[in-house]
Formats: C-alpha cells, sequence, structure tokens
C-alpha cells in the first residue's frame, strides 16, 4: 500500500520511490521494446557482508508486498506536469501499471554452512534473479535493492540508530552549496531505509535554504527519486542509465553500433536534446565518444542555434555523465574530445562515481579549469553514511547492483572505464574489448569491494 507523506514505513510504499532514469527507460522500452524478455541478476561486490535468514524472510515478504502497489491519480498528475517528456501513451500505461514479483523475482538464500538446524542467524549468500518482459521488470532494480540494504541493517549490522541523520546532511549540502557545487541527491539504491532517505532530505532543504540566506554560489538541483521529488517540491533528476545500453547492444547483437543505435532510439523517444546528458562508460569511454561525433537525428532541439543540417550528438547534447574510471582523465579526456570537434559552447561533466564533499569540490575546480561546467549526483554518501554506537567505526555500506543478465535470449555485459565494475559472461567480455579495440585501464580508485571504506575506518 502507498504510504502517506507524513508516515517513514518500512519498506516500498509508492511506485515512485524510484530512480527517474527507470521511468524514463520504460517509456522508450514501450515504444521500441515491448515485447522482449530480459532477466536481471543481483550481484554483492562487498561478499563479506551477508544477509542472515531473518533478512531473508523479511526480504521475501516485502518483495511479495510489491504487488499491491499501483501508482496513484496525484502521482499520474504530479508526472504530467513536471516530466513533460514522459509522452501520453507512456503515463496511461503506467496509469494501470503493476508489478507481479510471484511471477517476475526469483529469490533463494545459500546459506554460508550447512547446519542439521536452521536458525535465523545462520549468514549466507542471497541469489536473486528478475526475469520477465522488459517493459514489465525494468522498476523492480531500485526497491529491490532498497530492500536487500534495509534488510541487511536491520537484522544483520544493527549497532546503529537515526540520530544525527538531519544534521549530517544539513552539513554536507551547505559545505557543497558554499564551494559553489552543483549537485543531486542520487541515494535511492543503496539507502540505509526510507527514513534515512526522508531525513536527508529534510537536512538538504535545511542547507538549501541556508545557503539562500547566505548567497552561497552553489546550488541543490534536486533529487533522482521521484516520490521525494514530489514530496520535497524539488526537481526530479535523470537521464539514462547503462541497462538501455546494455539492452540494446545485446538485442541487436551489433556492438560496434551499439551506442549509437540507444542514442538514435533515445532522441526518438524523447526527441532531439531532451534528457540530454549522455552515459559515456557501458562500454569503455573511447567507443562511446566514436558514437558520439555522428549526426543527431533531425528534431527539436533545446538549442536553436542546433537546427541546423546534421549536428552530432556532442553538440545537442549538453554534457556526459562519469561513472567510472578516472575522473581526471576524464576530465582531459573530454575536454580534448569537445576542441577536436570544434564545440565551444560550454559542456557539463555530471560526475556520479562513489561521491564525497571533499572529492566534488577537488573535481569542481579540475573541471572549471579546463572550462567545462561541473554537476554531481551524491548518492550512498547522502543515504548510508553511519558509525557503529559502540565502536565509533564505519558501518560499511553494501556495494550492490542489480544488472540486465540477459535480453532477447543473449547476455549483456558492461564494459566500464574501471575493471571492476565490468559484468557479464566473460568469454562475450572478451570478444568485445577485442572487437572494439578495447584498452584496458587501472585506476586506485577503482576497488569495488571497498568503494566506501571499511569498519576499521573511524567516522
Amino acid at each position: 500500500m502507498a504510504h502517506s507523506n507524513n508516515e517513514t514505513p518500512e519498506g516500498i510504499g509508492s511506485l515512485l520511490d524510484t530512480d527517474l532514469y527507470k521511468l524514463t527507460m520504460q517509456c522508450a522500452v514501450l515504444k521500441y521494446f515491448p515485447d522482449i524478455e530480459v532477466t536481471y541478476r543481483f550481484t554483492n561486490r562487498t561478499a563479506d557482508l551477508k544477509l542472515n535468514r531473518q533478512a531473508y524472510h523479511w526480504l521475501q515478504k516485502q518483495i511479495a508486498q510489491l504487488a499491491n502497489i499501483r501508482v496513484t491519480d496525484e502521482e499520474i498528475e504530479y508526472l504530467s506536469q513536471h516530466c513533460s517528456y514522459l509522452t501520453p501513451e507512456y503515463l496511461d500505461f503506467l496509469r494501470n501499471f503493476s508489478l507481479r514479483p510471484t511471477e517476475q523475482v526469483e529469490l533463494s538464500f545459500q546459506p554460508s554452512t550447512q547446519n542439521d538446524k536452521e536458525s535465523e542467524s545462520d549468514e549466507g549468500d542471497i541469489a536473486l534473479f528478475v526475469k520477465g518482459r522488459w517493459l514489465d521488470t525494468i522498476l523492480y532494480e531500485i526497491p529491490l535493492l532498497a530492500l536487500v540494504s534495509e534488510a541487511y541493517f536491520k537484522f544483520c549490522d544493527t549497532d546503529w540508530n537515526h540520530e544525527g541523520q538531519v544534521d549530517k546532511a544539513y552539513e554536507k549540502g551547505l559545505r557543497l552549496l558554499e564551494a559553489g557545487c552543483s549537485f543531486s541527491e542520487f541515494g535511492s539504491r543503496r539507502r540505509r531505509d526510507y527514513k534515512t532517505h526522508d531525513m536527508v532530505m529534510q537536512g538538504l532543504h535545511q542547507a538549501k535554504d541556508e545557503a539562500t540566506k547566505r548567497s552561497f554560489p552553489g546550488k541543490w538541483a534536486g533529487t533522482s527519486n521521484v516520490h521525494l521529488a514530489m514530496k520535497y517540491n524539488v526537481p526530479p533528476v535523470g537521464t539514462v542509465a547503462h541497462e538501455w545500453f546494455m539492452g540494446i547492444a545485446a538485442i541487436t547483437d551489433d556492438y560496434k553500433k551499439a551506442n549509437e543505435t540507444a542514442l538514435q532510439y533515445w532522441s526518438g523517444t524523447f526527441g532531439r536534446g531532451v534528457l540530454s546528458i549522455a552515459l559515456t562508460d557501458t562500454f569503455g569511454t573511447p567507443d562511446f565518444l566514436k558514437a558520439f561525433k555522428r549526426p543527431a537525428p533531425p528534431g527539436h532541439s533545446r538549442d536553436p542555434s542546433l537546427d541546423k543540417p546534421n549536428p552530432s550528438f556532442a553538440e545537442v547534447y549538453t554534457g556526459t555523465r562519469q561513472d567510472s574510471g578516472n575522473p581526471f582523465e576524464f576530465i582531459k579526456r573530454m575536454r580534448d574530445f569537445y576542441d577536436e570537434q570544434n564545440i565551444t559552447v560550454p559542456k557539463t561533466i555530471v560526475f556520479s562515481d562513489s561521491l564525497n564533499v571533499d572529492r566534488c569540490i577537488e573535481y569542481m575546480y579540475a573541471t572549471q579549469a579546463a572550462k567545462l561546467v561541473p554537476s554531481f549526483g551524491v548518492g550512498t554518501f547522502f543515504t548510508n553514511d553511519f558509525i557503529k554506537k559502540s565502536s565509533g567505526e564505519k558501518s560499511v555500506p553494501l556495494n550492490i547492483v542489480i544488472k540486465l543478465f540477459e535480453a532477447d535470449g543473449r547476455p549483456c555485459i558492461k564494459i566500464s572505464d574501471n575493471l571492476g565494475k565490468n559484468m557479464g559472461d566473460s568469454e562475450l567480455v572478451a570478444k568485445v574489448k577485442h572487437e572494439l579495440g578495447y584498452v584496458e585501464k587501472s585506476w586506485s580508485g577503482g576497488d569495488e569491494t571497498k568503494r566506501w571504506g571499511t569498519a576499521k575506518e573511524s567516522a
């Protein structure tokens, strides 16, 4: 059942308690791939942090309850007013949409040790798959990840409380705003629980109000979470995820043209220059930039100067998103790329890879020095930043993902700018790397098992 704005329930209470890019991608899937069958697979990159059987049983119940949620008339009205790029056909579809977890979700528990008698405290790994039409299953990723995280911190790591979360978010937000950073809140997927997420939004709102009084130069641009954007009257923020490129590459079975095809379909859904921050690293940024040079399809652009014959995607798009690899190398690569393309209009880089305040400020200065416009999507650092009550050590977040595993019967892969984020069938990964001329990069900051530190670190 959907919760009211005054409640702080456990679990998921609204289909809009998800990231905006899931809705935009579902809109595009409805237009181009309504009958494609897919499989998603869950991965825990922090494999030493395991759920216990009690957490698993709670998770089972919460997943089953997703079947009871429907989008309300009020939510549809909100989307029609604030997300005008979502097509009328899609809003009609969403009005009648529901998840069917008993048919679509496969969840099992694999205990680490075999005991004669089962106990709720038994630890183990979970296997989690989602199967069905892409159109029907695309909205599972964010709520399932949020539920897994909540289950772990409800029953496994319980040495923490919510005290101080509003103040902590306020202080972080104020530092970012004082430094001049433009940022959005991106913390839905790995939040500690809904209550934490709601407290973070309260803190950021307070920081925004204080920053306005003190004329700080930064900007809180909004949140990726559509439900909380609606609740707190801030912009919903987001464009597209790796999933879009991964799915199209598998469906077409053409990795050399996958980026260009994905960009073409995206423009075909929303119009040229709409939702125009490009995600570059699904198959490595160098290969993406080959497609980014090519002409964008004709059609409306928000920039009238680009209504000229054959502007490139790079000209039409507002900018790019950096989500893996060395951010300083990415800044230089994009500056060099725009210079080579004779693009002089300032372009944006949205950073979204494991950010904190210090990294945002450091990347901001480096981006501005390259005459590019920095922006930041800050996630886990906002919504899962806790210490253990007993020791003062860090209560480490889970690093968990749910990615497309198969689409239209073929395996899906991701070859990012960081080896630790590569995913999928190893033989296909090797084949595509060779086909695309992919050059492996190592980066000292790319250890996905220690993305947000270790328990031995003090807060």
